[in-house]
C-alpha cells in the first residue's frame, strides 16, 4: 500500500493500553536468559519457525487481492461484527460512510468518495476511512491466523470431548473386564479345586484298589492250592502264584497296622507252606519212583557199565528241567522264611541223598572190592582208588548242583561217606606202613590228586573234560552243563566248584602223621641211637678209597630260587660220609614236601641237634683208635659239621621268615677264626631271643652251637699241627726249663746243648720237621675238606702258632743260653718269609 501511495503518511494510531504505564516494571531479560529459563523442545522450535515463516509472508490488502484476483471472492470491508473497525481511542468519531456496491467492471470503488469532497471534515473522514482500510488490510493475516487457531481450538475441544468420552468408555470397559476377570479367576479356582478333589479321589481309589489286590490274592491262591493232584506244581501259574503269595506275605509283614493284616498274614504263610509242601512231596515222590525204576534195572545180571552209568546219571539228568525250578523256588523261600521252610528243604536233601546213596554205594563197594585192597600195593591202591573216588565225587557234585543250590555241608558229608568205603581199607594200610619211601609216594599221589587238575568227564554222556581253572584245588563243570545252567539263576560260590582237597584231606593227614612218626623213629634209631661200625670210622682210609671218584661240588643253577625250597648239600659219594648225616639229609628231603612247616622245623631241630652229638661221639671213637691220630678226629668233625651247618641253613631258609645266606666252607672257617661267626650274627641273636623249641634249641641256636664246635675243632687242629711242627723247639725250651729247675746254681750257657752249635742244630731240626709236618697237614686237610681255599684260611692261624713258639725259642736262646746267637738264628720276618716259601697252600 505504501508503494501505491507514497505520499500518504500513516498517522500514529495507538491504543489506550499502549499509552498506560505498566504497574510492574518489566525485568530486563536477555535472549540467553530467556532461552535458559524457557527451553523449547524440538516440536516447539519447529512450530515457532513455521509461525515465523508464515508471519514473514506479507499479503497485500484485501481490495488489491480482489482486483488482482477477480475470481476470488472479495473480503468484505466490514468485519464479522458488521462494520469497520473503529478508530483508536482519542480520535474523532468518524462519520459513517455508506457501503458502495462493487461491480465487476469496477465502475464504483468503495474507497472513492461518492460525492466530491467539499469541506475539510469530509476530507478527514474520507482519509480516516482510507487509513482504517489500510490498517485492516495489514492485519488481515493475523485475523486469518486467529480464525484458524480458533477453529483449531474448537476442533481440539471437540477432540478432547471425544477423548474424554473414549476414556470414560475405556474405564467402563476396564471395570467390566476386571469384573469378568475376577469372576473367571474364582471359576478357575473352583474348577481347579474340583480337579484336585477328583484326582485325590482317584488316587485314594487306586491306593485302596492296590492294597485290596494283596488281600484279594488270598482267594486265588487258596482256590489253586485246593486243586487235586501232585501235578499241580507243574502248572505254569503255580510258580507265579507262589511268587505273588510271597510278595503279599512281605507286604502284610510291613503293613501290620492294616485291619485284619495279622489274619491275612497267617493265611498267606499257610498258603506258602502248603505250596512248598506240594513241591517237597512231588520231589520226594519223583525221586522214589526213579529209584525204584533204576534199582529194578540195575538188578539185571547182564547190565554193562555204560548202561549202569546211564541209569545212575543220565536218567536223573532228565528230571532237571522239571524239578530244578521247583527246588530253586523252595530254596529261595527257605532263605526268606527259614523257620517254616528250612525243614522242608532239609527233607528234600535227605530224600535225594538217600536215593543216591542206595543206588551208588553198592556199585562203589563193588569197584573197591575189585581193587583187592588187602593184596595190592599201597601206592597203586591209593592212586587207583582215589582217582576213582575223585571221578565219582565229581559226577555226584555236578548232578547235585543241577538240582540244588544249597546244602553244601550235607553234600560233603554224603561224599565223605562214599569215600569212607575206600578209606576204611586204605587207612589201616597207611598206619601200618613201615617204609618211609612208600609213605612219601602215598603223600605225593594224594597231593597230585588235590593239586593237579586231572581231565575227567563230568558226565558219562557229555564226553567233554572239565575246563581248567585258576584254582587247581577245585573242579568246574563242563561247558554243556554251563550252557544248561545259564537258563537258571547263577549258583552260589559254595556250589560253583568241587573242593577235592576237602575229601582227600583226611587220608593225606593220616599219611602225613604216619610219615612224621616214622621219620621221628628213624631219627631216634639211626641218628641218636646209631651204633657206629668200624667201617664207619675208618678215616682217612675211606676218603682215600673214594678220592679218585670224587667230583667237585657244583651249584645247581637250575633249582628254583624260591625261599621255601629245601636246598640240601650234595653228599657224594655217600660212602665217604658218616651214615647219620646221610640219614638226616634223606629224611628231611622227604619230609619237607609232605608235612607242615612248623612240624618240619620241629623235627629238623631235633635231627640236627642229635646228629651234631652223634658226630662228636664218632670223633671221640676215631680218636680212641690206635691207628688214627688227633688230626683225623678233628678233620672228621670239621668235615661233617660244615655239611651239617649247610643243612641247618637250608632248613632255616625253608621255614623261617628271614634268609640266611649260605657260605662256602672257606668263608665259614675264616669267619670263625676271625671271631665273626654266628655268635655275632643278628639272626643268631634273634634265634636266641625267640626262645627254645620243643627240643630245647631253636635253629639259630643250633647253628651257633655248630659254629662253636667248628671253631673249637679248628683251633685244636691248628694247635696239634703246630705242636708237631715245632716239636724240636718245644723240646729245647723244655730241656732248658728242666735244667734250670734241677740245677739253679749252674749257668745254662755252660751246657753243650745250650751252646751256639746246639742251638743252630735245633733250628735245623725245626726247619726239617716243620716242612714235613706242614706238608702232611695240608694233605690231610685236602683229603677231608676237598677245598684248596680252606687250607689258605687255616694256614695264617697255623703260622701264628709256629711263629709264637719260634719267638719263645729265640728269646730263650738269646737271653739264657748264648747271648749274641741271635745273628745266627732266623729273625721273625725271615721266619715268615721261609714259611711262605714252603708253599704249603699250593697243591703240588
Amino acid at each position: 500500500m505504501a508503494a501505491t501511495r507514497p505520499g500518504a503518511r500513516r498517522p500514529n494510531i495507538t491504543t489506550i493500553g499502549s499509552q498506560l504505564p505498566s504497574p510492574h516494571g518489566r525485568p530486563a531479560l536477555t535472549v540467553e536468559e530467556w532461552e535458559a529459563k524457557a527451553p523449547l523442545d524440538d516440536v516447539e522450535v519447529r512450530s515457532v519457525l513455521g509461525l515465523k515463516i508464515r508471519c514473514e509472508e506479507k499479503k497485500p490488502p484485501l481490495k488489491f487481492r480482489e482486483e488482482d484476483s477477480p475470481s476470488r471472492p472479495s473480503t468484505p470491508i466490514l468485519g464479522r461484527h458488521g462494520g469497520l473497525f473503529s478508530s483508536a481511542p482519542g480520535s474523532r468519531s468518524a462519520t459513517p460512510v455508506p457501503m458502495l456496491m462493487v461491480t465487476k467492471d469496477g465502475a464504483s470503488h468503495p474507497l472513492h468518495p461518492q460525492v466530491p469532497l467539499e469541506t475539510p471534515q469530509q476530507f478527514h473522514d474520507w482519509f480516516a476511512l482510507i487509513d482504517r482500510s489500510i490498517t485492516y488490510s495489514q492485519e488481515s493475516h493475523f485475523r486469518s491466523h486467529l480464525q484458524n487457531i480458533e477453529a483449531q481450538l474448537v476442533s481440539c475441544d471437540n477432540l478432547l470431548d471425544r477423548v474424554h468420552g473414549a476414556s470414560d468408555d475405556l474405564t467402563l470397559l476396564h471395570n467390566d473386564w476386571q469384573s469378568v476377570e475376577d469372576r473367571g479367576e474364582s471359576l478357575k479356582g473352583a474348577a481347579q479345586r474340583l480337579l484336585e478333589e477328583r484326582d485325590r479321589l482317584i488316587q485314594v481309589t487306586d491306593a485302596i484298589g492296590a492294597r485290596l489286590e494283596y488281600f484279594q490274592e488270598l482267594e486265588y491262591a487258596t482256590r489253586m492250592l485246593n486243586h487235586p493232584g501232585e501235578a499241580l506244581v507243574l502248572q505254569t501259574d503255580f510258580l507265579l502264584m507262589v511268587e505273588r503269595v510271597d510278595v503279599c506275605l512281605e507286604y502284610m509283614k510291613t503293613h501290620r497296622h492294616f485291619k485284619e493284616a495279622e489274619v491275612y498274614l497267617l493265611r498267606f504263610q499257610q498258603c506258602l507252606t502248603r505250596a512248598m509242601t506240594l513241591i517237597k512231596m512231588y520231589l520226594v515222590g519223583t525221586l522214589r519212583a526213579i529209584h525204584t525204576d533204576v534199582q529194578k534195572r540195575m538188578a539185571e545180571a547182564d547190565l554193562s557199565s555204560t548202561a549202569a552209568h546211564h541209569l545212575l546219571y543220565t536218567k536223573f539228568q532228565s528230571l532237571v528241567p522239571s524239578l530244578s525250578p521247583l527246588v530253586m523256588e523252595l530254596e529261595n523261600r527257605a532263605l526268606s522264611h527259614p523257620d517254616q521252610l528250612e525243614s522242608l528243604l532239609s527233607e528234600c536233601h535227605t530224600a535225594y541223598f538217600s536215593v543216591r546213596r542206595a543206588l551208588l554205594v553198592p556199585r562203589v563197594t563193588e569197584e573197591i572190592r575189585g581193587l583187592q585192597p588187602g593184596q595190592s600195593e599201597l601206592i597203586e591202591l591209593t592212586r587207583v582208588g582215589c582217582t576213582y573216588l575223585k571221578q565219582v565225587c565229581t559226577e555226584e557234585f555236578n548232578l547235585f548242583r543241577r538240582f540244588f543250590n544249597s546244602g553244601e555241608d550235607k553234600l560233603y558229608r554224603y561224599l565223605e561217606g562214599i569215600c569212607d568205603h575206600l578209606y576204611d581199607d586204605l587207612r589201616p594200610r597207611i598206619l601200618h606202613e613201615q617204609k618211609l619211601d612208600v609213605l612219601c609216594e602215598v603223600c605225593t599221589v594224594l597231593q597230585a590228586l588235590m593239586v593237579l587238575d586231572i581231565p575227567l568227564q563230568s558226565f558219562g554222556d557229555s564226553g567233554a573234560p572239565a575246563p581248567a581253572d585258576d584254582d587247581p584245588l577245585q573242579l568246574t563243570t563242563s561247558p554243556t552243563l554251563e550252557a544248561h545252567d545259564s537258563r537258571f539263576p547263577p549258583r552260589t560260590p559254595g556250589l560253583a566248584k568241587l573242593h577235592i582237597s576237602h575229601l582227600l584231606q583226611m587220608v593225606l593227614q593220616d599219611a602225613q602223621t604216619r610219615l612224621f612218626f616214622k621219620a621221628q623213629a628213624i631219627v631216634q634209631s639211626e641218628i641218636r641211637n646209631y651204633a657206629a661200625q668200624p667201617k664207619d670210622l675208618d678215616y682217612p682210609a675211606k676218603l682215600r678209597d673214594v678220592a679218585p671218584f670224587a667230583q667237585p661240588e657244583v651249584d645247581d643253577e637250575d633249582e628254583d630260587g624260591d625261599g621255601m625250597t629245601l636246598k640240601m648239600p650234595k653228599l657224594e659219594p655217600e660212602s665217604a660220609w658218616y651214615p647219620p648225616l646221610l640219614t638226616i639229609v634223606n629224611v628231611l628231603k622227604k619230609l619237607h614236601e609232605y608235612v607242615k612247616p612248623a612240624i618240619f622245623q620241629d623235627i629238623s631241630q631235633e635231627a640236627i641237634s642229635l646228629c651234631r652229638v652223634s658226630i662228636l661221639s664218632a670223633a671221640d671213637l676215631i680218636l680212641a683208635r690206635p691207628e688214627s691220630n688227633d688230626m683225623d678226629a678233628h678233620l672228621f668233625v670239621i668235615r661233617h659239621l660244615l655239611a651239617l651247618k649247610e643243612i641247618t641253613t637250608a632248613v632255616e631258609n625253608a621255614t623261617m621268615d628271614y634268609e640266611v645266606v649260605p657260605q662256602p666252607a672257606s668263608d665259614t672257617l675264616g669267619n670263625l677264626l676271625r671271631g665273626t661267626s654266628s655268635l655275632f650274627n643278628p639272626t643268631g641273636l634273634l634265634g636266641g631271643m625267640l626262645g627254645p623249641s620243643r627240643y630245647g634249641e631253636s635253629l639259630p641256636v643250633v647253628r651257633t652251637t655248630i659254629d662253636e664246635d667248628l671253631k673249637r675243632s679248628c683251633e685244636l687242629l691248628i694247635t696239634k699241627c703246630a705242636e708237631l711242627a715245632t716239636a724240636p723247639l718245644k723240646t729245647f725250651i723244655a730241656t732248658c726249663e728242666s735244667f734250670t729247675k734241677s740245677q739253679p746254681d749252674t749257668l745254662l750257657s755252660t751246657q753243650d746243648f745250650a751252646q751256639l752249635p746246639g742251638i743252630i742244630k735245633v733250628q735245623g731240626e725245626f726247619r726239617s720237621t716243620c716242612e714235613t709236618q706242614l706238608s702232611e697237614w695240608a694233605m690231610h686237610v685236602r683229603l677231608y675238606l676237598r677245598d684248596e681255599n680252606t687250607i689258605g684260611v687255616l694256614l695264617p692261624a697255623l703260622y701264628d702258632e709256629v711263629a709264637s713258639v719260634f719267638t719263645a725259642f729265640r728269646k730263650t736262646a738269646e737271653t739264657r743260653c748264648s747271648p749274641g746267637c741271635g745273628s745266627s738264628l732266623m729273625a721273625l720276618p725271615e721266619l715268615w718269609e721261609w714259611l711262605h716259601s714252603l708253599q704249603v697252600g699250593v697243591k703240588k
